[in-house]
């Protein structure tokens, strides 16, 4: 299944994810994640597709389109592929004892993984100079 990037530099960061369509899962600890999804707000447009948050694991999941598993390498996180089963852009959580921390909306939008990639970074930092200052 084609997914397509949004080429207006003025449009919102994220990857358009055909309805339906699987996407891979990209997780990190919820203190990370939390941080990523703040600091992708802040940037611009809306640059954040849904994220589960699974108390239990206490892990974020951000979905990103389907085949950015085969080239993630972000230390601290880990890509999912779904191949087609599992995650799907869906209004009820994927997964029992989870829920959507930014549920999927009607364009049903993934994350753009360069964009994560970045603000995971960034958010790795932030933390480590906020637990530096104690």
């Amino acid at each position: 299944m084609e997914t397509s990037q949004i080429n207006d530099p003025c449009a919102p960061s994220v990857a358009v994810v055909p309805s339906g369509a699987a996407c891979d899962l990209v997780t990190v600890p919820t203190r990370q994640g939390l941080e990523a999804v703040d600091i992708l707000r802040r940037g611009a447009g809306d640059a954040v597709g849904p994220v589960l948050h699974d108390d239990g694991d206490g892990t974020l999941g951000f979905l990103v389109p389907p085949g950015t598993a085969a080239a993630w390498d972000l230390p601290g996180s880990v890509c999912t592929e779904t191949d087609g089963r599992g995650l799907r852009l869906d209004p009820e959580p994927p997964v029992e004892g989870s829920d959507w921390l930014v549920p999927p909306g009607e364009a049903d939008l993934a994350t753009d993984p360069a964009v994560l990639r970045r603000a995971l970074g960034e958010a790795a930092r932030t933390i480590e100079a906020a637990d530096n200052c104690r």
